[in-house]
């Protein structure tokens, strides 16, 4: 009786939503992620702390996906590309954490890493016959030719040309790893709910390391944008890369978060 008394009202106002015009859609939006910034501005005040939120918010997704794995024995709906993208950014980024210096990110990494690889065996072997390898088609070389171009001319400036290189690749492949996913999604056009959660997660995850950069920007008032040692391109490049991804998946979380409160088990994406 509660939950429903809660849905009749989010039910009335994702319906007045979807009357309004594309002008007030937009204001609504902007003003939602203006309120959530600040709410996360004056509860978290150490700024590391975001990227632990957005490094365990991922590897809950992956924990919702081995649930899918060894509970339903399908991995129907999955992008076997999206998942062999996610092993190279972690890959890339656990390899330089090692080098700089080991701290919790590099065993959040890690574990995430290793569940990554579990989740690549059971699409390629054990649930070969559920993969459903003719939806998922984006070729990973559009991605991951321009993110290792544009690596090699905007990257962190340190001691290691090899190590900043390979740091601005893990960052940019980790901006687009999720369009093969979605592209997946688009011709599927159903979602089932734990691949949905999964999206989700990755997408709670790219907002927290997006309000990171931008909360960081604030509170320096634009200084950190010509953080010395970092070039002038270097940081306006990661919010870049942070703000499209989080843009990317913001449309599916809509969605997401539509179909929750209507009470679907299914996400529907519109054709």
């Amino acid at each position: 009786m509660g939950q429903k008394g809660v849905q009749r009202p989010l039910q009335k106002l994702f319906s007045w939503v979807r009357k309004q015009s594309n002008k007030v859609k937009t204001f609504l939006g902007v003003f939602t992620v203006l309120t959530l910034l600040v709410t996360l501005k004056l509860l978290i005040h150490e700024h590391n702390h975001f990227f632990v939120l957005a490094e365990f918010a991922h590897f809950v997704g992956i924990l919702v996906l081995i649930y899918k794995l060894t509970t339903h024995k399908t991995c129907s709906g999955l992008s076997l590309k999206t998942q062999q993208l996610t092993a190279t950014f972690l890959f890339a980024r656990l390899f330089c954490s090692l080098q700089i210096e080991g701290d919790i990110h590099t065993i959040l990494d890690l574990v995430t890493l290793v569940a990554t690889f579990w989740l690549i065996f059971m699409m390629k072997y054990k649930l070969k016959s559920s993969y459903m390898a003719d939806l998922d088609n984006m070729k990973k070389y559009i991605v991951i030719v321009p993110s290792l171009v544009i690596a090699f001319f905007i990257h962190p400036r340190t001691n290691n040309l090899i190590l900043s290189i390979l740091w601005a690749f893990a960052v940019y492949i980790e901006c687009v790893s999720v369009l093969p996913q979605l592209r997946l999604m688009q011709n599927v056009k159903i979602i089932e709910p734990f691949t949905a959660h999964y999206v989700f997660a990755l997408g709670v995850s790219r907002f927290f390391s997006c309000a990171h950069w931008i909360i960081k920007v604030y509170d320096t008032s634009g200084s950190y944008l010509s953080l010395s040692g970092g070039g002038f391109f270097w940081i306006p490049m990661i919010i870049l890369a942070e703000i499209v991804q989080t843009f990317v998946l913001a449309d599916f979380c809509y969605y997401y978060v539509k179909s929750v409160m209507q009470g679907q088990m299914m996400v529907r994406l519109p054709a």
